[in-house]
């Protein structure tokens, strides 16, 4: 009797190593047949409980934040999900329907991995063409990713032909690391918050502004987190950037709603340098005449526009346009127009990384009313590992802003190009640059069907007296933002006031500055001259342009 306990014991003992028997599978990625360099292999710890994917970095504790482990639990299928934001930040989700949800077409096709006889299954995912190589030789189920899991042991995927994770190596293994791995606290989440804290966590956010009033009203005042200036139109926050390396792109967001007013308003995102003695925002609190004067000829004084020796001018991230009446005026109803409800405005600014990286900063924004309801904005600042490097300046210098962002505190509109002076600007280098670039943002403005907001206009830049660059800024696909104007108006001829053309802007969009190449430029003084045919005032009616311009390029 004591022998037949013994035995069954043993049996025992034989089967539940068996079902415990893990093993270790390492994969290696190509593309386009050539395997890829400096990868971490992709590892698999599987057995018939559990399935867990992650990579080689992750079980030497180099990986760097944030990084995920994969569980898929057996015989459920249930994909669990860890998320390692930080060192001591483990997020986590699961999902119990994926896997059963996949569908495969299964061939004939058969090839050898490792010495194991596989299978092909065929699958489409988002338009993607998947193949998946399975062996049902190892007696359990598993892979590099969760495709698959249910069809035996995956042992390649291949997507569109090109690109192939295949297993290297497979070896059975006592014990795994994933108890040291898999420690601390972890917090569960539902998956689309647990997708929404990852990606977050890939990149930096400054928040700037989180639904801030832009109105008109002498009710506005300043608190200790936001300054307000010029009746409330212009509203004003200090920001620490980090060190923004030279792998990296920056981003500025703003989201705006219309919060009482119907119209399409001049709106920019713009920061204040401190490299000089005076700056914009002394005019903010002084008033925009104690800035330097701009004089062409023509009769009139702008203020704080131009550089000189003490004065530096706002440099401007982003030139946005309201829409009429976004989000408040939803309620006007016009057969088979469904209203956005937000305006996103959203540009790469990464060519003015050596302006911000590691500085303490004024960020504003401005948006032009004279609304006591006003506008609704949100504004962050997004800062992102990147393997593209376009932007290589290590200089900005600002030149000119031409946009009376004080337009309420007094500050005229840019009318100067009514002479053939237009705009002047005298700049000393200290050091020669290379590859200089003006970062030349412009938009007409003004009268009706004769002012220059709806009248093409060539815009010429002279470098030292010679010209270096002429074109029309223009836009003729303002129609295309109809649905972010419920409150815009319908003219007799079928059109709306928000599908005309304009000089270089439409209501509800961002406007691109121009990149205009400038060659290598000495050491010493220079003039940047940019001239523009306004038109003549009409009445009550006068034209003006918004130019700001910002030298780039590498000392």
């Amino acid at each position: 009797m004591m022998h037949q306990k013994t035995l069954l014991s043993f049996f025992i003992f034989l089967f539940c190593l068996s079902f415990a028997q893990t093993y270790e599978v390492q994969y290696i990625s190509s593309y386009n047949g050539k395997v890829l360099t400096e990868q971490s292999p992709t590892l698999v710890w599987t057995n018939e409980k559990e399935n867990f994917i992650l990579n080689n970095k992750i079980r030497e504790q180099k990986a760097e934040f944030p990084f995920e482990i994969t569980k898929i639990e057996k015989p459920s299928n249930t994909v669990i999900s860890y998320a390692f934001l930080k060192s001591n930040e483990i997020i986590s989700t699961s999902d119990a329907e994926s896997i059963s949800k996949q569908s495969f077409e299964l061939t004939n096709e058969t090839k050898k991995i490792l010495g194991y006889n596989c299978k092909k299954a065929v699958t489409k995912i988002n338009s993607n063409t998947i193949e998946v190589w399975y062996t049902n030789e190892l007696k359990i189920q598993g892979g590099p990713s969760t495709i698959g899991q249910n069809l035996g042991f995956v042992l390649e995927i291949e997507r569109n032909k090109n690109s192939v994770i295949t297993a290297s190596s497979i070896k059975k293994v006592k014990k795994t690391d994933i108890e040291s791995l898999l420690k601390g606290s972890i917090n569960s989440t539902d998956q689309l918050g647990y997708r929404d804290l990852l990606w977050k966590s890939r990149f930096t956010t400054l928040k700037v502004f989180e639904n801030e009033t832009i109105n008109f009203s002498d009710e506005s005042k300043s608190d200790e987190n936001v300054k307000r200036f010029a009746n409330g139109t212009i509203i004003l926050k200090k920001i620490k950037f980090p060190k923004i390396s030279e792998g990296e792109n920056i981003f500025v967001e703003l989201k705006q709603q219309s919060n009482g007013d119907a119209y399409d308003r001049t709106g920019t995102v713009f920061f204040i340098p401190q490299d000089k003695s005076q700056s914009f925002f002394d005019g903010l609190e002084k008033g925009a005449k104690t800035l330097p004067i701009y004089e062409n000829g023509n009769g009139k004084q702008y203020f704080g526009i131009v550089t000189s020796e003490n004065y530096s001018p706002a440099i401007e991230m982003m030139r946005f346009f309201t829409a009429f009446g976004i989000n408040k005026f939803n309620h006007i109803q016009l057969k088979d127009k469904n209203w956005q409800s937000i305006s996103p405005f959203r540009e790469d600014i990464t060519e003015l990384k050596p302006s911000l990286s590691e500085k303490e900063l004024w960020v504003g924004t401005f948006i032009g009313n004279y609304d006591k309801g006003g506008h609704k904005v949100s504004l962050e600042i997004t800062i992102h590992k990147s393997d593209q490097n376009i932007y290589k300046n290590n200089t900005v210098i600002p030149l000119f802003n031409t946009l009376n962002i004080m337009e309420m505190a007094g500050q005229d509109y840019s009318t100067m190009f009514n002479n053939d002076k237009g705009l002047m600007v005298e700049f000393t280098l200290k050091k020669d640059l290379k590859n200089a670039q003006l970062r030349y943002t412009t938009t007409g403005h003004g009268g009706w069907e004769n002012g220059d907001e709806f009248v093409p206009k060539a815009n010429s830049i002279f470098l030292d007296g010679k010209m270096a660059f002429s074109f029309i800024p223009w836009r003729s696909d303002c129609g295309s933002y109809r649905l972010y104007n419920p409150a815009s108006g319908n003219f007799p001829d079928g059109l709306s006031s928000s599908d005309l053309s304009r000089s270089n802007w439409c209501p509800g969009t961002v406007t691109n500055p121009n990149f205009i190449p400038l060659g290598d430029l000495k050491a010493g003084k220079h003039t940047i001259q940019v001239k523009i045919p306004q038109g003549p005032t009409e009445g009550t009616s006068f034209s003006s342009w918004n130019v700001s311009g910002v030298l780039l390029g590498s000392e």
